[in-house]
């Protein structure tokens, strides 16, 4: 039963992947004996991690990669491509959740920040990838969300309108490339605890208002987002695209 979730020899890029939830899917991937491409703005962060893949007998390939970037994403895929051949698990991890006073206060320039990493990068680089994956077999493209995206608040608005988008995009290309048998799912996170969100997570005045809502009574821990992303990127979801599978240890509705 256990072989419906093998990775073993599927190349996987994963954004965002040098840290946090990234670095934790990049770890998970390598160990399921996957060749992981680690894609994130700063290149030595990504080398870093990629030569402690390669160290654990992984095959690695650091890349650097601003998702907000549209113009430079074709040319990271096609980077990747010629290195391992193809590519059959894409995750769109990469993301930022910066916070406004007011929406009076959110300037366009956050606006357009938060939709070019948070929405538009993702979709750029599923299209690329899915006309790749079409040419090879198809494949598996798995975004993650976020919990903002079913409970927005006001300091997020911005934030949690990209990530409703990436909901969106993630039902519509399910949708447009299941023809080439190219599955297309989304993870929707709550919180984790991850250097990203130290300041609340990891703040003892902060922490009992982070916790209150979550049933578990207690943040996740980037590990515990592998088991979704390994579902989604093996054969054990076969028959299952367009969905958003939520994460994030029993929010109250």
């Amino acid at each position: 039963m256990s072989d419906i979730f093998d990775v073993s020899n599927k190349v996987v890029m994963v954004t965002g992947g040098s840290r946090g939830l990234g670095k934790a899917m990049c770890l998970a991937f390598a160990r399921g004996g996957a060749k992981v491409v680690v894609a994130s703005r700063k290149l030595d962060e990504c080398e870093k991690l990629a030569g402690e893949l390669r160290d654990g007998g992984a095959e690695a390939l650091a890349i650097a990669c601003h998702v907000g970037h549209w113009d430079a994403l074709e040319t990271v895929v096609d980077e990747v491509v010629a290195h391992f051949g193809r590519i059959d698990v894409l995750v769109n991890n990469a993301g930022m959740s910066p916070v406004a006073p007011s929406l009076l206060e959110t300037s366009e320039a956050l606006v357009d920040k938060i939709l070019d990493v948070n929405l538009k990068g993702p979709l750029r680089l599923t299209a690329l990838v899915a006309s790749k994956m079409a040419t090879s077999g198809g494949g598996s493209i798995i975004n993650i969300s976020s919990v903002a995206s079913v409970r927005p608040a006001p300091v997020t608005t911005a934030y949690s309108a990209a990530k409703a988008g990436l909901n969106a995009l993630t039902a519509a290309s399910a949708q447009e490339y299941a023809h080439a048998g190219v599955r297309v799912n989304c993870v929707v996170c709550g919180t984790f605890d991850t250097d990203a969100a130290a300041g609340f997570v990891r703040n003892e005045e902060t922490l009992p208002y982070v916790i209150e809502p979550i049933a578990l009574k207690r943040v996740g821990q980037p590990e515990e987002v592998v088991g979704a992303v390994l579902y989604f990127a093996s054969a054990a979801s076969s028959y299952t695209t367009g969905t958003c599978l939520t994460v994030d240890g029993g929010v109250r509705p």
